[in-house]
């Protein structure tokens, strides 16, 4: 017969309620890193078509295979990080690899290899800094939920004032201002 008490009933309003201090690391990161995204394809086709001259289906086609790949790496960049670099890591990695690929896109003749870099840095950084976030709380922990939604806030925040400051420093000022721009908000998170 087991003589033990059963255990008191956790008490939500007893639990701290305050997030890891990790999280708003991670919140800022993955908001420049959207910035920087989201900015760089504000100007993509624009740049393709105005400055390089490309036809439009070209460009179309361009973005298209750019998009596609960048929802692909991170399958592989997953598994690295969960193989053998772990998610820290490559997400340090592919921030450094983004930021070299936002700032290539400043010479028209690495468009591809700017794209490329920027395809593979996605690939490491997107799949871990999300695990990341979630590793900051345990399993049952009910902070886990808003600890996601806070992070996501960072991700529409970061997307929302993109366009507007890339696109604009890309089309009124130069295209290369707007795609520094991206490359220096990739900086700032890795920073």
């Amino acid at each position: 017969m087991n003589t033990t008490p059963p255990s008191a009933p956790t008490n939500h309003n007893s639990v701290n309620n305050k997030h890891p201090s990790g999280l708003s690391i991670l919140f800022l990161t993955e908001m420049w890193e959207r910035f920087s995204f989201y900015g760089m394809r504000a100007l993509l086709i624009l740049y393709l078509v105005n400055a390089l001259e490309y036809p439009r289906e070209q460009a179309l086609q361009i973005y298209a295979t750019y998009t596609a790949l960048v929802y692909l790496t991170p399958i592989i960049g997953g598994y690295l990080a969960d193989k053998w670099l772990g998610a820290h890591r490559a997400v340090f990695i592919g921030g450094i690899i983004m930021a070299l690929g936002h700032f290539a896109m400043a010479i028209p003749s690495q468009l591809y290899t700017a794209l490329g870099l920027l395809i593979v840095g996605n690939g490491f950084f997107k799949p871990n800094i999300s695990a990341t976030v979630g590793a900051l709380y345990n399993d049952n922990d009910p902070r886990r939920d808003g600890g996601f939604t806070i992070f996501y806030m960072g991700i529409n925040l970061g997307a929302f004032f993109s366009p507007l400051v890339c696109g604009t420093l890309g089309e009124k000022v130069g295209w290369h201002y707007g795609f520094a721009a991206a490359g220096v908000g990739m900086l700032i998170g890795l920073t």
